[in-house]
């Protein structure tokens, strides 16, 4: 279903992506959690793992090169009779193995290939209720002799704070020990550079440990042991010469190796199992390690992870007769949004761990539509206590350290409101409004309090003449330099406010004054926006500190702003009569075959008065790319005004599978999840996506 040149959709496998070669254009990878443990994994082996926070708690080394992908935790096969070895992935032995079929489902990934008369498939997955990750290696031997065989694991040890640029710093604060009776590796840290905290005098708080069934015969906990002196991942000392050392301790550079060995008869089948993970005790570790020596626990724990994520995304079922939308609805745009975004909070274009304050609120619409509105309050409440007394908010903040940086974006503080009133609308739930919930400095109020001083700061927040202060930015955070006077004013939040004070005053539980005063004000600022904003064909997107226009028609360069035009039809401040020649507009200028245009024409020179935004490359992400994002809003800007099959046929511009099925060269990026973003006509390679899984797309682009 909906091929490419690199595989397919199967679905028989609940949509699962079958990839039939890893030398895909980018890493294609998955990301598997069970909201606490979590790991990338891409279809050449590659990946990290980490425990809560992504970059705060690092389980495992890895280094942010997409282009060769060789950073991960390997596995060898190497044959006792020959010496001759090779991996069971594309890395890092590199060698081009036959019958290869990678998988990507949901909560697992599964390579399978053949190597001689040895059939491989090697499946990983996170179980749900346990701080670790399995790699099941079964072996099924086509052949007419005895393949003795050993199988050798490799992986780094980070433990803490990613990436550990001086390396030769922080190893000196690991320690490893092997613990024969359980076969595991231990590995504890004496050092953890966490935010805020005693600055570097505490201790790495869990025990990392990586074990094998059966039984390892040797282990290795040295990287120059492993590789040799110059060595490689492609063909290390251990396994040109067979054997691991068994060095532990202190002082070395610390990795995890297990060396197993296995007989397989023929027409016969093998299984290894690796664990890895980061327990909160020694002995948790050593439980653990031990609860998954059994191949029937590791099966029971597969199947409890991917019933899960079927039953999750199933909770949502469409049918229509495009396959593109019914995969992505189905399937993919769930798990996206869950997984990658709420759980891992990361990926591999960025790798994060951190909230951010308008971020996960937006992503948490997901859990209305899953019919799971318990979930979408769990995280209004998370952000509600982020908030400071004053109605401000952190724009970002770190589990773990409970550190943040307190937002200068004068959009931040009204998504709290924006997600409330559609939690409100799918519940009913008035009652969550007196909530009591505490500030991030101190003290607590209803929930309703929080939303009413979010509100109360942003009409504060006006110019002269009555359009809101831009500040830092608004929702674009590349426009850091408009407002950062506090003078510059932005269009786009003029009309997401006024829908925001019309929504609120319409709930049942407004209060009478309440909802006189929101109507005025956004009868003000709807009258503001139409009488300054207008620049005769569309709305302009801001004005700098000094008063300059920014996405007007007298604009030689970011002359037409998508969202400023798209929410004037969104919101309703727009006249029927202005919303046709706003639409027209962004048809004719910022429409192309692979989406919608966040502004054009891309600046080419950078702007100190507009911000980092003109400094990217023309035509990538934000500087005239498509931001998916915003190209999702103007889905449902169509569907207002133009109806939905228009709607429709944008949607389906930027749909991953539709776009990776006509040139998946081009397109680069997973046929199955959103990218963030696509370059646009001003970059080498138009329509190529870029920043794929951790992006808010996923969760609008299924709301669309």
């Amino acid at each position: 279903m909906l091929n490419n040149r690199y595989g397919y959709f199967d679905s028989a496998q609940h949509n699962a992506f079958v990839i039939q070669t890893p030398q895909t254009p980018m890493p294609w990878i998955n990301i598997l959690t069970n909201g606490d443990y979590g790991m990338t994994v891409s279809q050449a082996g590659g990946g990290y793992s980490w425990r809560t926070h992504a970059s705060l708690n690092r389980i495992t080394r890895w280094e942010q090169d997409l282009i060769r992908d060789e950073w991960g935790k390997f596995f060898y096969l190497r044959d006792s009779h020959s010496g001759a070895f090779w991996s069971p992935t594309w890395q890092p032995c590199g060698r081009l193995l036959s019958d290869v079929r990678i998988t990507h489902g949901l909560g697992f990934t599964r390579f399978e290939s053949r190597y001689a008369d040895l059939h491989m498939r090697l499946e990983c997955f996170v179980p749900l209720d346990a701080p670790c990750e399995l790699w099941r290696l079964s072996l099924h031997n086509q052949g007419r002799t005895v393949r003795q065989l050993a199988v050798f694991s490799y992986l780094e040890w980070l433990l803490g704070v990613a990436p550990d640029w001086h390396r030769e710093f922080h190893r000196t604060f690991i320690e490893t020990a092997y613990h024969p009776a359980s076969g595991t590796i231990l590995a504890s840290k004496r050092l953890w550079e966490l935010p805020a905290a005693t600055h570097w005098n505490r201790d790495w708080e869990y025990v990392a440990f990586h074990s094998a069934t059966p039984l390892p015969t040797h282990f290795e906990t040295d990287k120059r042991a492993f590789l040799g002196r110059h060595g490689s991942l492609a063909a290390p000392q251990a396994l040109r010469s067979g054997q691991l050392s068994g060095g532990q301790g202190k002082w070395g550079d610390p990795i995890g190796a297990l060396q197993v060995e296995v007989s397989v008869p023929p027409d016969e089948m093998r299984t290894v199992v690796f664990c890895i993970g980061a327990a909160d005790s020694r002995e948790q570790a050593v439980q653990i390690s031990q609860r998954f020596k059994s191949l029937e626990a590791v099966e029971a724990a597969y199947q409890d992870v991917t019933a899960h994520w079927q039953g999750l995304v199933g909770r949502l079922h469409v049918q229509t007769p495009d396959p593109a939308v019914n995969v992505m609805a189905n399937t993919w745009l769930s798990y996206q949004a869950v997984a990658g975004r709420l759980y891992g909070r990361t990926a591999y274009y960025q790798t994060g761990g951190a909230y951010g304050y308008r971020d996960q609120l937006q992503d948490s619409l997901i859990w209305l539509l899953l019919g799971l509105p318990d979930k979408t309050l769990d995280q209004i409440k998370l952000h509600a206590a982020h908030q400071l007394q004053d109605g401000t908010v952190l724009h970002w903040w770190h589990p773990l350290a409970e550190t943040g940086q307190p937002s200068e974006y004068s959009d931040d503080l009204l998504w709290l409101p924006f997600v409330v009133i559609r939690y409100l609308w799918e519940t009913a739930d008035y009652a969550a409004l007196q909530l009591a919930l505490p500030f991030w400095d101190g003290g607590s109020a209803s929930l309703e309090e929080h939303c009413l001083r979010a509100f109360r700061i942003a009409l504060a927040r006006r110019s002269p003449r009555g359009l809101p202060l831009i500040l830092k930015a608004d929702w674009n955070d590349g426009m850091n330099a408009v407002g950062a006077q506090g003078r510059g004013e932005s269009t786009w939040m003029a009309h997401f406010l006024y829908q925001l004070l019309c929504d609120w005053a319409a709930l049942p539980t407004t209060d009478a004054e309440t909802r006189a005063n929101f109507l005025t004000e956004a009868a003000a600022l709807r009258e503001a926006v139409n009488r300054y904003a207008w620049d005769g064909a569309w709305y302009w997107r801001a004005t700098t500190d000094a008063g300059r226009l920014i996405g007007a028609q007298s604009c030689a360069e970011g002359r037409l702003f998508l969202n400023a035009n798209t929410w004037a039809i969104l919101s309703g401040t727009a006249t029927p009569e202005r919303a046709a020649q706003v639409m027209r507009a962004i048809r004719e200028q910022l429409y192309t075959p692979y989406g919608a245009l966040l502004l054009s024409p891309a600046y080419t020179q950078p702007d100190s008065e507009i911000g980092y935004l003109t400094r990217y490359a023309p035509g990538i992400r934000e500087n005239g790319g498509v931001y998916c994002h915003a190209a999702c809003w103007a889905v449902l800007a169509e569907r207002l005004h133009n109806g939905v099959e228009s709607a429709y046929q944008l949607w389906r511009s930027f749909a991953p599978p539709v776009r990776a099925a006509a040139d998946a060269e081009t397109w680069s990026g997973e046929p199955y999840v959103m990218p963030g973003n696509i370059s646009g006509p001003a970059a080498p390679r138009p329509g190529q996506a870029g920043w794929t899984w951790y992006t808010g797309s996923a969760a609008w682009a299924l709301r669309a």
